[in-house]
């Protein structure tokens, strides 16, 4: 039976907020953090891996505070990067985990980066992919918010199907990913709550809430030396490619994967390919699989519009 939002998804209270994730499988803790886009929530942006994993690992895709089904948040007040990375800490204290792996695309990438700053002691496994990191100016890449990053902010203020099609037209390499249900499934779910796009829009540029110095995240990094992987897609016109680059030649036990032909979302267009590589990544860093029917490269069930990623 495939797996879907309603069978994997709940809601625990923590210290600080109410939190909405879904969890499938079991074994070792694999823990997902979406991207920053409308609408998105754990269950959009890793449905799919979710799925093509819980075979082997303990899935958990958690809906960052001020997103899904997730408490409501002010990021004008506290940094979005660092609340969220103080989330998945409490969501671990809650669930008992000592330690997990994380997997975090776009901001959940820099929510990965900041967890692994401020709670190195928590993470066993550090994955990003199509993680922002800039800590000093780009040379390759035009200065100033990039295409995608625009059209995110446009879509933030009017979230109809119209605009999300130019978002997840600018996400994904392959067209096909592009569809009049996508679209509108990702409209309906962002208008859900109104309090999200005002607030996410109130603590873009600068109102955004000051994170730690870059100066202090780029050497707790260098000092981190669990195994970290990095993925990012050539074709990526959200976030350049180069902040995966110097972060594979910043961590020392660290390395990079490119997906070609491959936009913001790696873990949607490229999910089979995706799912391997993390599995291989794991069992090559220590991480014994459990048993189970499930086995990573194996299809996946359901079609493309079924991914509709964040």
């Amino acid at each position: 039976m495939a797996l879907t939002e309603q069978s994997t998804g709940k809601d625990i209270q923590t210290k600080r907020w109410k939190l909405h994730y879904n969890e499938a499988g079991e074994g070792y803790p694999v823990i997902m953090l979406h991207g920053t886009g409308p609408g998105a929530t754990g269950w959009s942006n890793f449905s799919r891996n979710v799925e093509g994993l819980s075979g082997k690992y303990r899935m958990i895709a958690l809906d960052s505070p001020g997103w899904g089904g997730s408490d409501i948040v002010d990021g004008t007040f506290e940094n979005r990067f660092m609340i969220n990375a103080e989330a998945v800490k409490l969501l671990m204290d809650e669930l008992g985990l000592e330690k997990a792996a994380l997997v975090g695309n776009s901001m959940g990438g820099a929510a990965t980066l900041q967890f692994c700053a401020s709670y190195p002691e928590r993470l066993s496994h550090m994955i990003t992919m199509g993680a922002g990191f800039s800590p000093s100016p780009n040379i390759f890449v035009p200065g100033g918010l990039t295409e995608g990053i625009r059209i995110i902010v446009e879509t933030y203020k009017n979230p109809t199907p119209e605009n999300f099609r130019r978002l997840v037209s600018i996400m994904v390499y392959d067209s096909a990913f592009v569809t009049d249900e996508l679209c509108k499934m990702r409209s309906d779910n962002a208008l859900k709550s109104q309090a999200n796009l005002d607030n996410w829009l109130k603590s873009f540029g600068p109102k955004f809430a000051p994170g730690m110095p870059t100066h202090e995240l780029q050497a707790r990094l260098a000092a981190y030396k669990g195994p970290s992987l990095f993925v990012h897609g050539r074709d990526d016109r959200v976030v350049p490619m180069e902040g995966s680059m110097r972060l594979v030649s910043l961590v020392e036990n660290s390395a990079l994967h490119i997906f070609n032909k491959c936009g913001h979302w790696a873990q949607i267009e490229h999910a089979e390919a995706f799912n391997a590589l993390i599995d291989g990544f794991l069992q090559a860093n220590g991480v014994t699989p459990s048993g189970g029917a499930g086995s990573v490269g194996a299809p996946v069930t359901g079609s493309k519009e079924k991914a509709w990623g964040g």
